[in-house]
């Protein structure tokens, strides 16, 4: 299975997708951004794009490196991973569907404000990073027109990142369902 973990940069996935994996037996951590940094490194470079995400060869690479890991290991990956663009993520998600693997799309979800707190806060990236303010309408966009309708929510404005990871590991374990969305792929 894997237990996806979309939001805006700086919502907190990296953080609450370590704690998810601590308290969901038989899962492991993989970041799929090590996918478009093993693109950033061709030399000569793939053609210019200011997100790797744009590159085509990248949506099926995450795909089938997810699915090989789950075979050889078993157990659950918690992929921290932001995707705004609809069609990638159509293109990710029916790439697991076609081999079969289940999974569970959570959006790390907090209100402007409380984002924008967090990123002018950020000891460990850097206060105010240009990059993650950049996304922080796309993602309000993405919001609105497609994301938290084909994800589960998760508000962590109010919510510590134990405490969210909490209510991720609950639905995944079938606690309470709550804001689990049929998916259609």
């Amino acid at each position: 299975m894997i237990v996806w973990l979309n939001g805006t940069h700086g919502v907190g996935k990296t953080t609450t997708s370590a704690l998810v994996q601590q308290m969901l037996p038989g899962s492991r951590v993989f970041d799929a951004e090590k996918v478009g940094e093993t693109l950033m490194d061709i030399k000569p470079g793939l053609p210019a794009t200011d997100n790797f995400q744009h590159w085509p060869p990248w949506r099926p690479l995450v795909v089938e490196t997810a699915r090989r890991v789950l075979d050889y290991a078993g157990g659950t990956l918690v992929m921290p991973m932001t995707v705004l663009v609809e069609q990638y993520w159509r293109e990710i998600s029916s790439g697991f569907a076609q081999h079969g693997v289940p999974v569970r799309h959570f959006v790390l979800h907090a209100d402007q404000e409380t984002l924008r707190g967090r990123i002018a806060g950020d000891a460990v990236v850097g206060p105010d990073s240009p990059f993650r303010l950049h996304y922080l309408e796309p993602y309000a966009e993405a919001a609105r027109a497609w994301l938290h309708a084909e994800a589960e929510v998760v508000d962590t404005s109010c919510l510590t990142p134990v405490e969210a990871a909490r209510q991720i590991v609950l639905r995944v374990e079938g606690g309470d369902g709550v804001g689990q969305k049929a998916k259609s792929t």
